[in-house]
């Protein structure tokens, strides 16, 4: 298995545990209780769910063709753009204190997620753009 097959199975497997399917599935007091701010509906968070689940398709194809040697351009620079944009936003929220007063298992997620992001947005730059092995 080449390195850009490994980046986009820690993407997809990150992203489907911690963000699509408990955006989509888990109920509104189990956020609360994580720590997040009451939300009068979490409709958006939802959407922001399915959103991430439709991102991990793309990848899914990514991760098809790099598993056959290929480099799926699309779904990388989407990534590459996905990721990066998701590691600036929240680093400079995490920075500024945005997130300090959520519960602490929000608060981890977060923090992970801003690390997560650069690294895969570096693997994503590294593997595929630049390309380890596999063909354009």
């Amino acid at each position: 298995m080449n390195s850009l097959a490994k980046v986009l199975i820690f993407k997809i497997s990150a992203t489907l545990l911690f963000w699509s399917l408990p955006f989509v599935f888990f109920p509104s007091w189990l956020f609360e209780k994580a720590g997040f701010p009451h939300q009068e509906s979490y409709v958006f968070v939802r959407l922001l769910g399915w959103a991430y689940l439709a991102l991990c398709a793309g990848y899914g194809f990514a991760l098809r063709s790099a598993l056959h040697g290929k480099r799926a351009l699309g779904p990388i620079w989407v990534g590459i753009i996905s990721n990066g944009g998701a590691c600036g936003i929240l680093a400079f929220y995490g920075a500024t204190g945005a997130w300090s007063t959520w519960g602490p298992p929000v608060q981890w997620v977060c923090w992970g997620s801003t690390a997560a992001t650069f690294l895969i947005t570096l693997g994503l730059v590294v593997f595929g753009v630049r390309g380890d092995g596999v063909e354009a």
